[in-house]
């Protein structure tokens, strides 16, 4: 009886911790099943990443280069300034140096005029004339003009009255009567003022 008895509790056991596995494997299936499923990488998530990250190099890239364009149009801009600042200098510089030689050589053409003003004889007067074509011949060949404003309206842009005359029938009003020196000029600077006499 007491052999029955304890089989019986032992079966009984037995299949109370059965039951309980069994249970217990239940739970944990219907954990599983409940349970999210495990996502497997995203890739156009990860590509789109990456465009956008080129995209954004790409943005960085061309800011770049713009600013470094900018900052060689202003470089060449600033040295084309430069050269014409340069160039107008130097213009100047040759410009003050030719009409300060020439100012100085002047009155050797005037003085050959006067010479021939004094009744020379034909062969002096021949080669006096021969100085002088050669002496304005070189004054034409560097850029001087010559400015002679005999019988033209006065201009004192061009010309100085040294003296006024009473005038003489033909004779208009402010014009030139007589030059006693003649004017140069290089480019648009005068070197030296016309010396002219001007009717009242």
């Amino acid at each position: 009886m007491k052999d029955e008895k304890r089989n019986k509790d032992i079966e009984d056991s037995k299949r109370e911790k059965a039951e309980s596995k069994a249970a217990a494997d239940n739970a944990e299936n219907a954990n599983d099943a409940d349970a999210p499923e495990a996502e497997e990488p995203v890739v156009e998530e990860s590509e789109e990443t990456e465009a956008e990250k080129l995209r954004n190099e790409l943005e960085a890239a061309k800011k770049l280069a713009d600013e470094y364009k900018d900052k060689w149009m202003r470089n060449v801009a600033e040295f084309d300034n430069y050269k014409k600042r340069n160039a107008k200098l130097w213009q100047d510089a040759y410009s003050e140096g030719i009409s300060s030689v020439i100012l100085k050589v002047l009155p050797v053409g005037d003085n050959l005029e006067r010479a021939l003003s004094l009744g020379l004889d034909e062969k002096t007067e021949e080669g006096v004339r021969g100085i002088l074509r050669k002496y304005e011949d070189t004054l034409k060949g560097i850029g001087i003009e010559e400015i002679n404003p005999a019988g033209k309206k006065f201009d004192p842009n061009v010309a100085e009255a040294v003296m006024q005359v009473e005038p003489q029938e033909g004779d208009e009003s402010e014009n030139v009567k007589q030059v006693f020196e003649k004017g140069y000029k290089f480019k648009d600077k005068i070197i030296r003022y016309a010396k002219v006499s001007v009717i009242k």
